[in-house]
């Protein structure tokens, strides 16, 4: 069966026990179709980029799943007729993700400690030469 990744988005009104109960609904989705569930993270609320449906913020979380294609797309289906979902997207994966995903990978960030110092040019006059 093929892999995919789906990243969700719900309203920022909800509580962490309603995400953690509408990732339940989705992953039960996924375990009736025989498929299996490699990973689910929950990246918190979250700042937008853009307000969607009035909303500022939202919680982010990750389904990873080995499941065939029906299955997602009745997932998906679910979530177009979930209020509290303000975006969701599927991707197909080649392979399975090892390790936290980027977003909770904080090891893997950028600290600036490897930056060199900022070196100053002389000056070139280039009318001079």
């Amino acid at each position: 069966m093929p892999y995919y990744e789906t990243v969700f988005i719900a309203r920022q009104d909800l509580s962490e026990t309603q995400v953690k109960d509408l990732t339940d609904g989705y992953i039960k989705i996924i375990e009736d179709a025989k498929g299996k569930i490699h990973k689910t993270e929950n990246w918190g609320l979250r700042t937008l980029a853009y307000r969607i449906k009035k909303n500022r913020r939202g919680h982010y979380m990750l389904i990873e799943s080995d499941v065939a294609a029906p299955a997602i797309h009745e997932m998906e289906r679910t979530m177009r007729l979930n209020e509290d979902i303000l975006r969701y997207m599927t991707t197909r994966q080649d392979e399975l993700s090892t390790g936290p995903s980027i977003i909770m990978d904080k090891s893997s960030r950028d600290t600036g400690d490897d930056k060199k110092p900022y070196e100053k040019k002389p000056y070139q006059n280039k009318d001079a030469a």
